[in-house]
């Protein structure tokens, strides 16, 4: 059984297989886009919890991608990819709801513990709205 649910967006076709085959053997359910226009697509259509994005791809960039994925899904907690050029684009993505970031090339252990730590975050969100629709239903005062 899958611990979680994580898309992988990233233009470099031998990274983002890598790492879903890595994350795969960790028993994380892993799915790959690689673009930002894939990625929505796939997160209309299935049930992530967590999104590791790369900030820097063709057309649509991982800011950009972001942006609408927390419109699409606020829930979804993401993970920024950066190069060493672009850690200020990382900090953007922070800005805009991103969990956090990660540089490029990195080990998968890290990799690891960041995306169980946005899951968490996640899962305790998703509890807390779950609980208040509850109260809400059951007509329990808060």
């Amino acid at each position: 059984m899958a611990l979680f649910n994580v898309l992988i967006v990233d233009d470099e076709e031998e990274f983002r297989d890598m790492t879903i085959k890595r994350l795969n053997r960790r028993n994380l359910q892993c799915e790959g886009a690689e673009n930002g226009e894939q990625a929505l697509e796939c997160i209309k259509k299935g049930d992530f919890d967590v999104i590791l994005l790369d900030v820097k791809m063709p057309g649509m960039d991982g800011v950009e991608t972001l942006r609408e994925i927390k419109r699409i899904r606020p829930l979804i907690e993401v993970v920024m990819l950066t190069g060493h050029a672009s850690v200020e684009s990382g900090i953007d993505g922070m800005k805009l709801g991103a969990f956090d970031y990660l540089m490029k090339p990195m080990e998968l252990e890290p990799l690891l513990e960041k995306l169980k730590d946005a899951y968490e975050k996640r899962r305790i969100q998703q509890d807390k709205i779950e609980r208040a629709q509850f109260k809400k239903n059951m007509c329990i005062p808060s």
